[in-house]
């Protein structure tokens, strides 16, 4: 047996590298050799609670995950049936496509390991090819931005429009970046981080926001003009929130600066639930839309990825070899600690 080395929960923020059996590619699957892998928000909470929650019929015990979701790397191995695929190809993958269950997301393989199975290997399906101008662990960030693209779709922004982005981390600098590249008018980022901040300013964003220090109605009143909700009440101009924060703060925050007919795009896991104001919803007519995923975006993503490479490249904040997955991790579990984390393998 040929083994590999793979990484999984091993309890309550912890990781541990486990030599595990390589896959063998069948007929239609190809084997890739993986070169980044990216940390999500996704896997921090797998962390914090152990792993994952086995099924009634298991006991109801939490269970090891193999994590990593966000893979990049190479092609090794392709199957006789395979088709527009080689040795050597550069890709990304579809965590969601796998037939044996989610990559990384409590499935039978996860990216964050030395080799990954794409069972039933289909260009545009379950991968993607991309050029070696790319970096890997730019190309990881293929599967979050295109949470972030959802999310930007949902929120149907157009050039005209103003839109605020709560939390400056991955998903929500990666919304910055895609409402300017379709050319939306004035995007501002809010965040507590001066950093993070910083990093919105270098990505595009317009303007920005520290919530922690300024008034964030004021602030948007200033940079998009003064409306109104229903009641004829003063309300700052902008047109789209978007949340990729989690926190009720912002919520509450939305209500009470949305004009009449704003929208408001939740992108983020809410940490905590929170009483909600439908009345102040109701006087501005807030539109509530959620963004969960990806359902066509993940290789809609690819082509502008390789395109403003550079650009989005500014997202990653640390970049941390295989071997030291355990302080990737500690990094991705700190408050504050990190932006975007890459873990990466050697060539």
């Amino acid at each position: 047996m040929t083994t590999m080395k793979s990484l999984r929960t091993a309890g309550v923020g912890k990781v541990e590298v486990v030599d595990v059996e390589r896959p063998v590619p069948g007929p239609k699957d190809a084997l890739v050799r993986i070169r980044a892998c990216g940390i999500c928000g996704t896997d921090v909470t797998f962390l914090r609670m152990g792993g994952m929650p086995a099924r009634a019929h298991l006991g109801g015990e939490t269970v090891p995950v193999a994590l990593g979701h966000e893979p990049a790397g190479e092609v090794v191995e392709v199957g006789a049936e395979v088709t527009g695929l080689k040795a050597g190809d550069r890709v990304v993958v579809d965590p969601q496509d796998a037939p044996t269950g989610i990559i990384g997301c409590g499935g039978k393989y996860g990216g964050m390991s030395e080799y990954l199975l794409v069972e039933n290997a289909v260009v545009g399906k379950s991968v993607a090819v991309f050029p070696d101008t790319v970096p890997f662990d730019v190309a990881a960030l293929n599967e979050p931005m295109a949470v972030a693209l959802h999310c930007v779709n949902r929120s149907a922004a157009g050039p005209a429009d103003k839109v605020v982005v709560f939390g400056a981390g991955p998903i929500g600098l990666g919304a910055a970046i895609w409402l300017k590249l379709r050319g939306v008018e004035h995007v501002v980022v809010a965040d507590v981080i001066p950093a993070r901040l910083d990093k919105a300013l270098a990505v595009g964003a317009d303007a920005v926001i520290d919530s922690a220090r300024e008034d964030v109605t004021a602030r948007l009143t200033e940079l998009h003009g003064e409306s109104a909700n229903a009641l004829g009440q003063p309300r700052p101009g902008t047109d789209i929130y978007i949340d990729a924060a989690g926190a009720a703060a912002v919520f509450n925050t939305v209500v009470a600066s949305a004009k009449w007919g704003a929208k408001l795009v939740m992108v983020a896991v809410q940490k905590t639930g929170s009483e909600f104001d439908l009345g102040g919803m109701l006087r501005s007519e807030l539109t509530l839309v959620a963004s969960q995923g990806y359902p066509t975006e993940i290789f809609e993503v690819t082509p502008e990825l390789v395109e403003h490479h550079g650009r989005f490249e500014q997202l990653i904040s640390h970049r941390v070899p295989f071997p030291e997955a355990d302080r990737a991790f500690e990094l991705a579990l700190t408050p504050g600690a990190a932006e975007k984390v890459v873990v990466t393998f050697d060539a």
